[in-house]
């Protein structure tokens, strides 16, 4: 009996060490070979692929395919302003893939010093300091107090889907405002360095803004106006005035 027990306690006792040995070799394969050496990075435009990166590796050991995939499966992101999510992929044991979901803006307003940018219903996701590149300040909102992830308390909430639908048209045709005004009557007006383009009513926008980006390089160091409020399909009539 006692012999018995023996030979159990020790099968037991060489389980246990091969199941040790087992997982330091699983353990030592995982850390030495699945160290991330190559990242790619898609959707990103607020962040350059290398910001993207000191973002995602954390360093050390930490630095592994592996561990990052099952970290980052479409993470919600709580920390970094503009980013939404971001989800990594293995495309093989030393490089990983990293697709970045922006928060939607619709544009921002500067109050108090700093610029508060807001979605397409005009809820206030971030704030910062400096102007961020491909985002319109939008001009002609009034309010007199901002909550952070409440909506802009402006006295007609319907502007917002006026303002979503011109910088979506921007967007589109790849034009790049420094400010966009929205008059109470529903006029814009769109500022680029010393020129600034009358659109008019949202009425013809899209034929208005579609041509305004074949018209722009040819504002480029003029100052004055161009009249795009009656463009449409059927008519030429865009005069420009220069101040």
């Amino acid at each position: 009996m006692k012999e018995h027990g023996f030979s159990r306690k020790r099968f037991l006792l060489i389980l246990v060490i091969i199941l040790i040995l087992l997982a330091a070799g699983a353990y030592g394969v995982i850390t030495t070979q699945f160290v991330v050496t190559d990242v790619t990075v898609d959707g990103n435009e607020h962040y350059t692929d290398e910001q993207i990166r000191e973002m995602v590796l954390p360093g050390g050991i930490r630095n592994n395919s592996l561990y990052l995939s099952l970290l980052y499966r479409k993470k919600e992101i709580k920390d970094i302003p503009f980013i939404e999510s971001m989800d990594v992929s293995i495309v093989n044991r030393n490089t990983i893939h990293v697709d970045v979901y922006e928060k939607t803006l619709a544009g921002c307003v500067n109050y108090l010093g700093s610029y508060l940018y807001f979605d397409k219903d005009g809820i206030v996701v971030e704030s910062d300091a400096k102007l961020t590149e491909g985002v319109p300040e939008i001009k002609g909102l009034h309010f007199d107090h901002i909550v952070m992830h409440e909506q802009l308390p402006v006295e007609n909430p319907e502007i917002f889907k006026e303002i979503l639908k011109v910088t979506q048209l921007f967007g589109k045709y790849e034009i790049s405002a420094d400010k966009i005004y929205f008059s109470p009557a529903g006029e814009v007006t769109a500022y680029f360095d010393k020129a600034r383009v009358s659109l008019g009513t949202d009425q013809n926008i899209d034929e208005k803004v579609m041509q305004l980006a074949s018209i722009l390089p040819e504002l480029a160091g003029k100052s004055g106006v161009l009249h795009m409020e009656n463009y449409d399909a059927s008519t030429t009539k865009i005069t420009f005035q220069p101040e």
